[in-house]
């Protein structure tokens, strides 16, 4: 079946159980063939083949609103709204979002890239559909991971107390990007098994109506009856006590079975809650044997075996560099604790899981839990490492002020794809945590030029014992440099001059390091000597370095894979008012102000003018006399 052909989703609506089946196999194949070359979220959307076909065939998109919560299961999704044939271009740069976007197509109606929104943006759409008196349906697809996060608990609750017609499906495949944690993943365990809940308590009832002469009373005593079969046979009943009709659980790839519960929940006044049990992976073997979450999201692979096509580098993964190191010193150092937000593999704390289980906590899609609960410890005198990606700790910030930096406890926040981070696009680029972090009192913020001094800095946090302190670092592989058997302690707010000059300075840090060095020897053709700093500590900033710098009049240029707005380059502009340095030439280079959308990350850096060519473009702009404030380019 040539996937190509579909256009609208209408397509289906006329098709057999058969036909769906067969569709069905062709997706699943056009999929794992497609992402053999692209990579991409293959799990999830090899789990929820039948349930997208099931409600396209039910439900009427645009009209009745789907929102995909966290949004990387919508690959089927796209197929039958008219886009199989731009999956050549999935996550590349101008090609295809690998999440809903509005712009590709009416029927992505909620944009998202994050977890546990979905509840929400649901309720405020049915709440504007009563106030508009139309009758569309407002669809929600979460899944149990999802469900986890505080956000949607709230959501969960609101629309309960509301009774607003809304359609839940929770999409339960047990896992998310890593097994699932939590007393709700349990409730959900004993849900799955309560499969013959739903028909027992139809059975009973009718049962009851066929006796002669009592069959009446015991018809009217049905709801307590039922309501006691319900307590004994479903622990809990947590959806229906919260508000909600509970349909389920539902066989996620019958669609017989998938179809009748959706023709249910669409005839079903108040809100519904559909269970849906499907499996991760399903239709590839390599995928629906993983447990650990290596198949979430996947790079290229060989398709007959599974086995990752991975670019020529032997230099570990900077995820890996950092949490080797927090474990080396939490064998010796029982204060250090680990802590993740569902994210034990991404953050590669499976090792430190294994070997210091008692100290691993992995706290599931929870990040405000994740930072409170790492003050806790604080409080107490341990080392809480917290490993989170810098997209996700957007959703921590106020407890990172409130809770952490106000009562400036030793949290050590170590800050996974910190900077531009690609495929993922705009709601995973990791560039707003130095805007958001530096303006907070207390905290230290740094990031290495290398895995070396990673590691080091990794010691420096844990030795630091005068407040929080943040180390950032990038997605991908280190350099592969020489990696020293001993720690060292690095002196909090000192930088380091990487080359010697006395024409210019460029402060920079982290992944952009390289770039400076380059645009230094394009210079030195040009007869500027640049000077090159590792800017390591972004707060506090080397004051004495900073001063001997400004006094002599040199023109400093930023460079910065972060945002301008509030930014490093901010904090010497201000270091360079407040101390009066008002004749001061200084130029900062970095992410413009704009959602920076996805892509190769070289690519996106030539887009935004962060490229060597430009640094030394921007230098000579800037020996010339011409006062630049900022270096934007769209």
């Amino acid at each position: 079946m040539n996937l190509e052909m579909i256009k609208d989703p209408k397509m289906i609506k006329n098709l057999t159980i058969d036909e769906l089946e067969e569709l069905a196999q062709a997706i699943r194949h056009f999929l794992v063939e497609k992402l053999s070359r692209s990579g991409g979220h293959l799990g999830p959307n090899l789990g929820v083949v039948e349930l997208t076909l099931a409600l396209h065939k039910v439900f009427d998109s645009p009209k009745d609103k789907f929102l995909w919560d966290v949004g990387h299961q919508s690959y089927v999704h796209k197929i039958l709204t008219g886009r199989a044939d731009r999956f050549d271009t999935l996550r590349k740069y101008k090609g295809m979002s690998g999440f809903p976007k509005m712009s590709e197509s009416e029927h992505d109606v909620w944009e998202t890239g994050h977890s546990s929104t979905s509840l929400s943006g649901a309720m405020g759409m049915a709440i504007a559909r009563d106030l508009k008196g139309t009758n569309e349906k407002i669809i929600p697809i979460i899944g149990d991971g999802a469900l986890t996060g505080g956000m949607a608990l709230e959501a969960l609750n609101h629309i309960g107390h509301e009774k607003k017609d809304i359609i839940v499906i929770l999409n339960d495949n047990e896992m998310s990007i890593a097994p699932n944690v939590g007393a709700l993943h349990h409730i959900l365990g004993r849900l799955r098994t309560a499969g013959k809940y739903q028909w027992v308590k139809d059975e009973l009832e009718y049962l009851m109506k066929k006796i002669p002469a009592i069959g009446g009373k015991l018809a009217a005593t049905a709801e307590r009856v039922k309501d006691s079969l319900k307590y004994l046979l479903v622990s809990g009943v947590f959806f229906e006590e919260l508000g909600f009709t509970y349909l389920g659980p539902v066989d996620g790839h019958n669609f017989q079975n998938l179809i009748e519960t959706f023709q249910l929940a669409k005839k079903t006044k108040g809100p519904v809650l559909v269970h849906v049990i499907t499996k991760k992976g399903k239709g590839y073997k390599p995928a629906e044997m993983d447990r650990t979450g290596t198949w979430h999201g996947v790079g290229p692979y060989k398709i007959e075996s599974g086995e990752g096509i991975q670019p020529v580098n032997t230099a570990p993964a900077w995820s890996k560099v950092i949490s080797d190191a927090v474990l080396k010193l939490a064998r010796k150092d029982k204060r250090i604790v680990a802590i993740t937000p569902a994210m034990p593999v991404g953050s590669q704390l499976l090792d430190f899981a294994k070997e210091l289980p008692d100290r691993f906590f992995d706290v599931g899609i929870a990040e405000q839990h994740a930072v409170t609960m790492a003050a806790g410890l604080a409080t107490q005198k341990f080392k809480p490492f917290l490993a989170i990606y810098s997209t996700f700790l957007q959703r921590g910030y106020d407890q990172v002020l409130h809770d952490v930096c106000r009562q400036n406890l030793n949290v050590f926040f170590g800050i996974d794809r910190a900077g531009l981070v690609g495929a993922d696009g705009e709601t995973h680029q990791g560039i707003y945590d130095i805007a958001f972090l530096r303006h907070i009192p207390n905290i230290v913020i740094m990031m290495p030029k290398d895995e070396n001094e990673g590691q080091h800095m990794v010691y420096t946090a844990i030795k630091y014992d005068k407040g929080p302190i943040a180390l950032r670092f990038p997605r991908g592989n280190g350099l592969g440099v020489e990696m020293d058997d001993e720690f060292k302690e690095i002196p909090i707010g000192t930088w380091e001059v990487l080359k010697d000059g006395n024409d210019v300075s460029i402060l920079t840090f982290g992944t952009t390091i390289e770039m400076a060095l380059e645009a230094a020897k394009l210079l030195k053709k040009h007869g500027i000597m640049a000077k090159v700093v590792n800017a390591r500590f972004i707060k506090p900033l080397d004051v004495t370095m900073l001063h001997n710098i400004l006094k002599t009049g040199m023109p400093i240029v930023t460079i910065e894979e972060a945002v301008l707005e509030g930014g490093f380059g901010s904090a010497i502009l201000e270091f360079a008012h407040d101390h009066q340095y008002y004749d001061a030439k200084i130029a900062r280079m970095g992410i413009p102000d704009r959602f920076i959308e996805h892509g190769s990350v070289n690519k996106l850096l030539e887009e935004i003018g962060l490229t060597t060519e430009k640094v030394v473009e921007t230098v000579l702009d800037l020996r010339q006399n011409k006062r630049i404030i900022k270096q934007q380019r769209a």
